[in-house]
């Protein structure tokens, strides 16, 4: 991943949500210990205190937890709470932006209705 210095969003966030895409590919599993804020401010090339902003989102959300002298550990069932949270925020606001716009565009409900299964299609996704 390659942070965007440029974008409206905090490099903090941008590593929160970094995390928790690596907990959804399962590339980190519950229970497993995930990256100190001194590996991540070398991956990225930032300051370790901006690294520990973004572990501490997630461990306010308790997607993960602290081990006195062992590090932070993914949360059991972590990755539901992530699932659950971004389709209750973030895919729910994609989608009332996505249906403003068609509205602006004069798209019907019928042509939007195919915009979208085309490219759950296109993207391998039609079976869900």
């Amino acid at each position: 991943m390659i942070l965007n210095v440029d974008s409206m969003k905090p490099i903090y966030i941008q590593i929160a949500e970094w995390l928790e895409g690596e907990i959804l590919s399962e590339n980190i599993k519950d229970e497993e210990r995930i990256y100190s804020q001194y590996q991540l401010a070398e991956m990225f090339t930032i300051n370790p205190a901006t690294a520990a902003k973004g572990l501490n989102i997630l461990a306010d959300e308790a997607i993960v937890y602290k081990k006195r002298g062992l590090g932070m550990f993914v949360s059991p069932n972590a990755k539901k709470f992530i699932l659950t949270k971004r389709r209750s925020k973030g895919l729910r606001q994609m989608v009332k932006e996505l249906v403003m716009e068609a509205n602006r565009l004069e798209v019907s409900q019928s042509e939007l209705d195919r915009m979208i299964q085309q490219v759950r299609k296109e993207s391998g996704q039609d079976e869900l």
